[in-house]
């Protein structure tokens, strides 16, 4: 068994999807591992990670819409209100979502079907420097 870590940087300029495959990618090849498990890891409290349609701009928008009316930034809803209207409609949205994704290594590449993306899911309205714990292991 081989294992591998990196961290991936990620700037963010406020709430949204910045997807991260290609560099994912990129790495996880890198690695000579023919079949394993990818894991990536998110660690932060206000931001989350998500694999998401990446053909089509639209479904960005409305995922971001939905949660914007599924978890509104009213700070008479919110006792932890320290950082702004956004921060714990931030940390709900991370609950909602994932945290950390698994990813299949098959033939030495990720298992990723022709439409998914690796996502960065920004839920804070200011630019951000976020980490993502990426860990293979595998043969």
């Amino acid at each position: 068994m081989k294992q591998a870590q990196t961290i991936f940087d990620i700037h963010t300029k406020g709430q949204g999807l910045y997807e991260f495959t290609r560099e994912v990618t990129f790495w996880a090849g890198q690695q000579a591992i023919v079949r394993g498990l990818l894991t990536l890891f998110i660690r932060h409290t206000s931001a989350s990670l998500t694999i998401q349609e990446n053909a089509d701009p639209d479904v960005q928008y409305d995922l971001n819409n939905f949660f914007r009316r599924v978890v509104e930034e009213n700070p008479s809803l919110y006792r932890h209100t320290c950082e702004g209207p956004d921060d714990m409609p931030a940390h709900i949205r991370s609950a909602l979502t994932d945290v950390q994704l698994s990813i299949p290594m098959v033939h030495g590449s990720l298992a990723l079907g022709t439409w998914q993306g690796i996502y960065l899911f920004e839920h804070r309205a200011m630019a951000h420097d976020r980490q993502v714990v990426a860990h293979l292991l595998g043969e």
